[in-house]
């Protein structure tokens, strides 16, 4: 059976996004909500309610993906994470701002302004 560019334009955009409720989204949520700090997995399991023989495994898959930073044994949400999770909420403030002006965004116009939260990470 056919389907709509518009679903295949959303099967796409899906392998980016994480289902909610499942163990990556509540990891990456958690973390995302600590980017200030590292954990250890047993920590993370604690805080996420992920079975622990769980959360091992989660964490490489979003370490393969780019989402989460590991040293020795402490996990943190990954700089590029956190870059995407910014740089999404800019756009929604601004295009949602330009909105009420009748307005069309051009990100050219404001890209140039936009912050990369990896060189003020210390600075919270």
């Amino acid at each position: 059976m056919p389907i709509s560019n518009d679903r295949f334009e959303e099967l796409g955009s899906k392998e980016s996004t994480l289902t909610p409720e499942t163990n990556a989204a509540r990891i990456l949520d958690f973390l995302r909500v600590h980017p200030d700090k590292a954990f250890t997995q047993s920590e993370i399991a604690a805080k996420t309610e992920v079975k622990s023989g769980s959360v091992g495994p989660t964490l490489v898959r979003l370490r393969e993906r780019g989402r989460v930073d590991h040293r020795g044994t402490y996990w943190r949400v990954s700089d590029h994470e956190r870059s995407l999770d910014a740089s999404t909420g800019h756009a929604a403030t601004v295009s949602a701002y330009r909105e009420t002006d009748d307005e069309t965004p051009v990100m050219a116009d404001w890209q140039e302004h936009a912050v990369d939260p990896r060189t003020t990470r210390d600075e919270s």
